[in-house]
C-alpha cells in the first residue's frame, strides 16, 4: 500500500468517525431537549385538573339520580327542596313542572311555554332526580387540630417574578420554521446515508489493501533501501536500551558492605568485548582510538580477511558501549586499514591509513565508502601508513602521516588531493638505502613542528617539519636513540598534565620484549656530530613481543603495555619499577596489538586483539592520582638517571629532568 493511499484512507476514517460522533451528539441533544421542554405552569395545570375532576364528579352524581344542589353535610338534616327552575314553577317528584301563577297575557304564556319546553328538554337531558339513601343518626365529636406549618424552600422566593409577553408567532412563520426543520432533517438523513455508503466503501478498500503479500512483493519490500535503513536505525535504538547495565530494581535503603577486599582498587575489570562475525572473522585489529566528544564511542581498524574475496579488504568499525552486538558504523576500504584516528576537532570524521598508502576520510553522516581519499601517486604515500597524528588547533590543524618508505606528509582535512607538505626522512649512515622505515610517530604536547619516529631497525629519531634555529627540516641524523634490538612498535610522550612538566619523557615498546623510558634531548642544544642517546630505564619483565605502550592521560606515573601473549600490564612507577601492579590475560591468549586509554579520565582502556575482538577494561581507582604523585615521580626519575649515570649510559644533561623547570 502506498503511503499516499494509506494517508487518504486514514483521513477518511478520521472524517467518518468525526461525522458519526457529531450525529450521535446531535441525536442526544435532541432527546435531551424534548425531555426538558418546558410545559404549562404548574398552577394552570392544577386548575385544569381540578376543573376536569369536578366535571367528572358532577356527571357521576347526576347519572346516579342526585339533586343538582348539594344537600347539607350535617347528619339528621332533611334534604332541601328542588331548586326553582322558572318563576312560578317547581319540579315535582315525578319530574313534571307545575305552574304557580297564572299572571300574564297570552303572549307571555306562549313565551313562557316555549321557555318551559326548552328548559324541560335541558332538565330531562341533564338533571335527573337524585336517589336519596336512608340515613341514620350518629353522634360524633369533631376536633379541629391546628395544622403544623411546613416551611419549604423554593428558589422562586428569592427571585422576582417578571412577566414577559410571549411573542405572537404568525401562521406563516410557523409554516416556514416547519419547512426549514424538515429540510434540515432531510439533509441530515442524506448525510447519514452518504456516511454509511462511504464507510462501507472504506471497509472494502481496507480489506483489499490489507491482504497477504506475495513472495515477490515481500522480497521487494524487504530489500528496499528505505526499509533496511529503518530496521537498522530502530534496532540500534532498541539494542542500546536493552544493553543498558543500570540496575532498575536497586534498593537504596540497603547499606553497602563495610568489609571490602583490600586489593579491589588494584584490579581491572572487563567491561565488554566487541565482536561481530560478519566483520571480524579472520581479521585482526590494527589500531584503536576513542572519540573526543562521545566517551562511549571507540573505533577499530581491521586488516584483510583472506578467506572472503568478495568482502572489502579493509574495515573500520565504530563501536558503542551501549550497543554490544554490532558496530554503530561500518566503513569500507579497498586496502587493509593499518591506522585509524578520530578527528579531535570534528566528531563526525574518521581518518584511516591503508596498506596501499592511501589516506581515507569517512563521515559518520554518510554511507560505508570514504567521502575523501588521497590519490595513489608519488605526490603522497605509496607504502603502508602505520602512523598518523593530528596537530594544531580548531581553526588551523593538519593531519601528519608517515609511511615505511620514510615519507612524512601533512594534509589539510578538506583537501586530500595532494599533501600540503612532504618530507623525506633519509639517514646517510644506512648501508643499503638512506630511507628510514617509520613504524610509529608521536608529537610532544604543545608541539606541532618537532616529532619523534620509531623505525624498523630499532632506533628512534627526532625530525623537524620546518627549518628552525640550529636545525634543518628533516631527520636529525646526529641524535640517535639507540636501545632496542628490534623494530619499535609503539612510541608515546608523557602528557602535559599536573603541576610538574614531564612532557620530555617518552616510552617505546619493541619486539625485543622490552619497554624503555627515554628523555628527549633538548632542542636548544642540537648535536653537530653523531651522538647516541641511551634510555634512562628499561622494563624487561615481558615474555613476548611488546606491541604497544601508552602513558595514562591523568595519572603521571601510570602507563600500560600489551604484548604478543595477550597480556595487559598496568605499571605504576611510584609503586614498583620491576613488575606491573596489575597483569591481566586478555581473551583467548592471542596477541593484543594496540592499546588506547579513553580521553575523558583514563578509567577505560581499549585493547585491539589479533582475534578481531575489541576489549574494553576498567582499571577503577588506579586512574585517580594523589597530589603527591608528581613529586614522587620526580624522585623516581631522578633515581633512574642517577643509576644510568653510575653505569655511564646517560650523559650529564639528563639531570635536567629532576629540576623544577
Amino acid at each position: 500500500m502506498s503511503d499516499k493511499r494509506r494517508a487518504e484512507i486514514e483521513a477518511k476514517r478520521a472524517k467518518l468517525a468525526e461525522l458519526r460522533k457529531a450525529r450521535a451528539d446531535r441525536q442526544r441533544a435532541e432527546t435531551e431537549r424534548r425531555q426538558t421542554e418546558p410545559g404549562p405552569s404548574s398552577g394552570a395545570r392544577r386548575d385544569v385538573d381540578d376543573l376536569v375532576n369536578q366535571l367528572v364528579g358532577s356527571r357521576s352524581g347526576l347519572d346516579t339520580g342526585g339533586d343538582v344542589t348539594p344537600s347539607s353535610s350535617l347528619p339528621n338534616t332533611p334534604p332541601r327542596p328542588s331548586t326553582n327552575l322558572l318563576y312560578g314553577s317547581t319540579l315535582s317528584p315525578s319530574g313534571r313542572v307545575s305552574r304557580q301563577s297564572d299572571v300574564g297575557s297570552d303572549r307571555d304564556r306562549v313565551s313562557m311555554g316555549t321557555t318551559m319546553v326548552g328548559m324541560m328538554e335541558h332538565v330531562d337531558r341533564v338533571l335527573t332526580p337524585r336517589f336519596i339513601p336512608d340515613l341514620i343518626d350518629v353522634e360524633q365529636e369533631l376536633f379541629e387540630l391546628p395544622q403544623r406549618e411546613r416551611v419549604i424552600y423554593n428558589k422562586e422566593v428569592q427571585t422576582t417574578a417578571i412577566e414577559t409577553e410571549t411573542p405572537q408567532v404568525s401562521e406563516v412563520e410557523i409554516r416556514q420554521q416547519i419547512m426549514r426543520e424538515r429540510e434540515l432533517e432531510e439533509e441530515r438523513i442524506a448525510q447519514d446515508k452518504e456516511l454509511e455508503e462511504e464507510s462501507v466503501q472504506l471497509e472494502k478498500e481496507i480489506e483489499q489493501e490489507i491482504r497477504e503479500l506475495t513472495e515477490e512483493e515481500r522480497s521487494h519490500i524487504l530489500s528496499a533501501p528505505e526499509f533496511l535503513d529503518f530496521v537498522e536505525q530502530s534496532s540500534k535504538i532498541l539494542q542500546r536500551a536493552l544493553n543498558d547495565g543500570y540496575d532498575y530494581i536497586r534498593d537504596y535503603t540497603i547499606g553497602t558492605e563495610a568489609n571490602g577486599d583490600d586489593s579491589e582498587g588494584k584490579r581491572v575489570k572487563r567491561i565488554c568485548a566487541f565482536y561481530d562475525e560478519r566483520y571480524g572473522k579472520n581479521r585482526s585489529i590494527t589500531d584503536v582510538d576513542w572519540s573526543p566528544k562521545y566517551p562511549e564511542l571507540s573505533v577499530a581498524s581491521y586488516n584483510k580477511n583472506p578467506a572472503a574475496l568478495n568482502e572489502p579488504d579493509g574495515i573500520v568499525a565504530v563501536w558503542n558501549l551501549h550497543l554490544l552486538d554490532r558496530p554503530e558504523f561500518v566503513f569500507h576500504s579497498q586496502s587493509d586499514v593499518l591506522s585509524v584516528t578520530f578527528s579531535p576537532f570534528h566528531s563526525n570524521l574518521v581518518f584511516g591509513g591503508t596498506y596501499s598508502g592511501q589516506i581515507l576520510l569517512w563521515d559518520t553522516r554518510s554511507k560505508h565508502l570514504p567521502v575523501l581519499k588521497t590519490p595513489l601517486s608519488a605526490a603522497g604515500h605509496t607504502h603502508p601508513v602505520y602512523a598518523m597524528h593530528m596537530v594544531g588547533t580548531q581553526n588551523a590543524h593538519n593531519l601528519i602521516t608517515s609511511s615505511t618508505d620514510g615519507t612524512v606528509c601533512s594534509w589539510l582535512v578538506d583537501m586530500l588531493a595532494q599533501p600540503q607538505e612532504t618530507l623525506e626522512l633519509i639517514h646517510a649512515g644506512h648501508n643499503k638505502t638512506g630511507e628510514v622505515a617509520i613504524t610509529t610517530l608521536d608529537f610532544p604536547d604543545n608541539e606541532t613542528t618537532t616529532f619523534w619516529v620509531g623505525t624498523e631497525e630499532g632506533n628512534v629519531y627526532q625530525a623537524n617539519r620546518y627549518d628552525r634555529a640550529g636545525a634543518k627540516a628533516g631527520l636529525n641524523q646526529y641524535d640517535i636513540y639507540k636501545g632496542h634490538a628490534g623494530p619499535v612498535m609503539g612510541l608515546h610522550f608523557h602528557p602535559l598534565v599536573g603541576p610538574v612538566d614531564f612532557s620530555d619523557l617518552f616510552l617505546t615498546a619493541s619486539v625485543d620484549w622490552t619497554v624503555k623510558l627515554w628523555r628527549a634531548k633538548s632542542l636548544a642544544k642540537p648535536s653537530t656530530a653523531a651522538h647516541g642517546i641511551s634510555p634512562i630505564y628499561s622494563f624487561d619483565e615481558a615474555d613476548d613481543y611488546v606491541y604497544d605502550v601508552k602513558w595514562h592521560p591523568a595519572h603521571p606515573a601510570l602507563f600500560g603495555t600489551v604484548d604478543g601473549s595477550g597480556r595487559f600490564d598496568v605499571w605504576n612507577l611510584n609503586t614498583d619499577t620491576e613488575v606491573p601492579v596489575v597483569s591481566t590475560n586478555v581473551g583467548s591468549g592471542r596477541a593484543i596489538n594496540k592499546l588506547q586509554w579513553d580521553r575523558k579520565d583514563g578509567r577505560r582502556a581499549a585493547l585491539g586483539g589479533s582475534d578481531g575482538k575489541l576489549y574494553v577494561y576498567d582499571i577503577g581507582d588506579m586512574a585517580l592520582p594523589r597530589e603527591s604523585e608528581w613529586t614522587d615521580l620526580q624522585k623516581t626519575v631522578a633515581g633512574f638517571i642517577g643509576g644510568a649515570q653510575a653505569n655511564g649510559v646517560v650523559d650529564g644533561d639528563a639531570t635536567r629532568i629532576v629540576a623544577g623547570r
